[in-house]
């Protein structure tokens, strides 16, 4: 599958790649080479991550392709059982699984020829933001992260968007996901959940809805493999599996926490500020929304991004 939604600079080489992660699931990924890329030099790298929902040839791979013009090598990956990497049933999502899947990028990056081991960086688009600093959290061989429209996946399934599910709702949804295992255990097959972008935009839609509509279900960030839906019961993981507790274990690797002026989102970037205890830095896009920084190359700040590794990386 192709279908990148942007076009590669003459500046950058992109390579197909595939490594396994420890639960030997096969990643697809793309590999970002700068024009002058030499296997005999030392290059700093980094882990481009996708929104949840997202593939390697929406968002990640226009950061890639900036960056690495900027000096970096860079690789984005689709995430297990989803896009083109490997897995079944497809699109299940698992907090463990997503975190491993940045594990196992350190891993392959780690080994290339050319890439200076000790100098890996992680930047996570909107979920991959919540799993790239819960890699960090436990891999010191992630030397920086930096999140953009950071959203925390666990979080949003325990508690709701914005704190929005109460004990009662939570315990009707429990109840309700815990039937739906017995129901896929015996047809074995596996329920998908709504869709986090809605492919029909009215008047009726919610503004975050739309947000996400005018990206995912229009020629703007259309790609075939980004349904935006995962299983059912993929939710009840996270809802038992916190993401983001023990940011104090990052320090003192330092953190950038990117987000959009008025992103719907902006309170999971502001809460993971005040808890890591640095060196850290919330940076603020005017103007800009949560979906605006997926692709809006006159809105992302790379050259925050590019001196932010430049001096975490050295």
């Amino acid at each position: 599958m192709s279908d990148y939604i942007f076009s590669l600079s003459d500046k950058v080489t992109r390579r197909a790649v595939s490594y396994r992660n420890r639960f030997g699931i096969k990643l697809a990924a793309d590999l970002y080479l700068p024009a002058d890329f030499e296997t005999n030099d030392s290059w700093p790298a980094l882990i481009v991550g996708a929104p949840y929902g997202g593939v390697k040839e929406q968002g990640p791979g226009i950061y890639a392709n900036e960056l690495a013009q900027r000096g970096f090598v860079a690789l984005t990956f689709d995430p297990s059982y989803n896009g083109d990497s490997a897995g079944s049933p497809r699109r299940v999502s698992s907090p463990e699984l997503f975190v491993e899947d940045f594990h196992a990028s350190v891993d392959f990056l780690g080994t290339q020829p050319g890439i200076d081991r000790q100098r890996i960086g992680v930047i996570g688009i909107c979920g991959s933001g919540g799993f790239g600093l819960s890699a960090a959290q436990v891999d010191p061989r992630i030397k920086a992260v930096a999140t953009v429209s950071m959203y925390d996946i666990s979080r949003m399934h325990a508690e709701g968007f914005a704190g929005s599910m109460d004990e009662e709702a939570r315990k009707s949804t429990l109840q309700m996901l815990s039937e739906q295992r017995w129901e896929e255990f015996s047809s074995q097959r596996p329920k998908l959940a709504p869709r986090g972008a809605p492919l029909q935009i009215n008047s009726d839609i919610h503004p975050v809805g739309r947000e996400f509509a005018e990206f995912y279900s229009c020629p703007r960030g259309y790609h075939p493999n980004s349904t935006t839906q995962f299983t059912l019961t993929s939710s009840m993981s996270f809802m038992n599996f916190p993401l983001l507790d023990k940011l104090q274990w990052i320090s003192p690797r330092p953190i950038l926490l990117v987000v959009g002026e008025h992103a719907h989102s902006r309170f999971y970037s502001e809460d993971a500020h005040a808890a890591a205890p640095g060196p850290k830095e919330l940076y603020v896009v005017p103007q800009s929304n949560h979906v605006d920084l997926y692709d809006r190359t006159d809105k992302i700040p790379f050259a925050k991004l590019q001196d932010f590794f430049q001096v975490a990386l050295g």
